[in-house]
């Protein structure tokens, strides 16, 4: 049984609470911004078209924005009784923001005839890892916890910290860190995958499959409110997901050599 004693509130603004959850979550959208230059640097003789920074600058905002949406949705009864909170920094769904920004993306490559597929083939690797660093900033704040478990289990959590999200004083699955360590196999697979698979986009279909897949399992040992069928919210996106991207990996994608 491992203890998480640490204060979630890393600092205050005047009356305004910073959060290490808010810290992380900021790490993470800079990581992905620092992968995706660092992919466009390293592959400037290769690209089907000029980087555009406005992609970046409205494609953030709209996954916030609809990670925020989604979160109202599954937690409606909150919300409803809470309204002014739907506008608050807290409560976010990676699912919403992963799928904000690609149907933003989707949306601005329509319009701007941009090479879609491989983009997304790009920052596919650097989403995973900013996942990552985001669910530290979940385990430290007690959100998005598991729960509770066995006995037996010697790596069950404890939160005692007064501020933090999850039950006090009871030990749960600690699906963050599960959360954690997948996000980074996932990394490392989808970085042994680059330049072996077509069309442009296959790689991005891999990510969400491998990431749909395990939001399916891990939600079965995570809290949260039935959405539909028993399901959560997250559960029943993967599945709708994986209805669709397996179907276009079996049949659109074909194994290459990896350039040398």
């Amino acid at each position: 049984m491992i203890t998480i004693s640490i204060d979630p509130i890393a600092f205050h603004i005047g009356s305004m609470e910073v959060r290490w959850y808010g810290i992380l979550i900021a790490l993470a959208v800079a990581a992905i911004i620092l992968w995706m230059t660092r992919q466009i640097i390293r592959k400037r003789a290769d690209l089907p078209s000029p980087p555009d920074p406005t992609v970046a600058l409205i494609a953030i905002p709209s996954g916030i924005v609809v990670s925020k949406l989604f979160h109202v949705i599954d937690k409606w009864d909150y919300y409803s009784q809470n309204p002014g909170q739907i506008f608050s920094g807290a409560g976010l769904s990676i699912y919403g923001a992963v799928l904000g920004v690609t149907l933003f993306f989707w949306i601005y490559s329509k319009v701007k005839h941009y090479q879609y597929g491989f983009f997304a083939d790009l920052v596919a690797p650097g989403i995973i890892l900013a996942q990552a660093i985001g669910r530290v900033g979940c385990t430290i704040n007690g959100c998005c916890y598991g729960l509770p478990a066995p006995a037996w289990l010697p790596w069950s959590v404890v939160y005692t910290h007064p501020d933090s999200i999850a039950p006090l004083g009871i030990a749960l699955h600690p699906t963050q860190v599960y959360e954690i360590i997948f996000c980074l196999i996932g990394f490392a697979v989808l970085l042994k995958l680059r330049g072996r698979l077509k069309p442009d986009g296959s790689l991005f279909l891999v990510y969400l499959t491998l990431y749909s897949a395990w939001r399916v399992g891990i939600d079965f040992l995570r809290d949260g409110t039935p959405f539909l069928l028993g399901l959560h919210q997250a559960q029943f996106i993967a599945i709708v997901v994986l209805a669709i991207t397996i179907p276009l990996l079996a049949l659109r994608t074909r194994w290459v050599r990896a350039a040398s």
